[in-house]
C-alpha cells in the first residue's frame, strides 16, 4: 500500500484472478487538483485539446436510454493517452491511472457559448494495460473502470470510436443522481452542442 498527495494505492485481486492497481481518492481533494481546469485556456495551457471529432457525447446519440444523459465535451492530453496515428479508431498505450491529473476533461456546452468543467477521466488502452502485466481492469474507490468496447452488431458505437479500454468518470463539479463513478450523467446534456 502507498500514499501518495491524497490518494491510497494497492494490489488488490481483480474478478479476473490477477492483482490490479486499486486506487482510493478522496474526492474533494481530486476536486482541488483540477478545479484550474473550469478555465479551458487552462486546460489548453497544459497541453488539452478538444476531441478531434468534435462530438458531445450524450446517451441517446450513442443508442443508449437517453434518460442516461451525457457526458459533454471531452478535452484530451495526448501523451499521457500516448495516442497512435490516426487510424480507423482511436488507439494508444496509455496506462495512466493519476487521477489529480487526469487525461480527460469533461465540458458541458453553455447557450453562450462557453463551456463548464462538469467532470474527469482516465482512460487506459485494453492491449496496452494488459501488456503491462495486469488481468483485469483498474479500480477506483471500490469500483471497477468500465470496459468499453465497441459491438458491430449494434447501430451504436459503444467504444465511442476508440479501441477497446477501461474507462473511469468522476463527476466532480456536477452531481449525477446515479453516482460520482458513473459514465454518464443525466444532469449533463448537449443540448447547447453546435458542433
Amino acid at each position: 500500500m502507498r500514499l501518495v498527495n491524497g490518494v491510497i494505492a494497492v494490489a488488490v485481486a481483480s474478478t479476473f484472478g490477477a492483482p490490479v492497481i486499486a486506487e482510493d481518492y478522496d474526492l474533494d481533494a481530486m476536486r482541488t487538483a483540477t478545479e484550474k481546469y473550469k478555465s479551458v485556456e487552462v486546460a489548453l495551457s497544459e497541453g488539452y485539446i478538444p476531441d478531434p471529432s468534435g462530438h458531445c457525447i450524450d446517451a441517446a446519440a450513442e443508442g443508449l436510454p437517453a434518460e442516461w444523459g451525457g457526458m459533454g465535451i471531452h478535452y484530451l492530453r495526448p501523451d499521457l493517452l500516448k495516442l497512435s496515428p490516426p487510424g480507423d479508431r482511436v488507439d494508444g498505450a496509455s496506462t495512466h491511472t493519476d487521477f489529480m491529473a487526469p487525461a480527460i476533461l469533461l465540458y458541458e456546452p453553455q447557450a453562450d457559448g462557453s463551456l463548464e468543467l462538469v467532470g474527469v477521466e482516465n482512460l487506459v488502452f485494453e492491449a496496452a494495460w494488459l501488456a503491462d502485466g495486469h488481468d483485469g481492469p483498474p479500480v477506483l474507490n471500490n469500483r471497477e473502470w468500465d470496459h468499453m468496447s465497441d459491438d458491430p452488431n449494434t447501430s451504436g458505437d459503444e467504444a465511442h470510436g476508440f479501441m477497446p479500454h477501461f474507462d473511469q468518470h468522476v463527476w466532480l463539479f456536477r452531481e449525477n443522481p446515479s453516482g460520482d463513478l458513473m459514465p454518464f450523467n443525466p444532469m449533463v446534456t448537449c443540448e447547447n452542442h453546435h458542433g
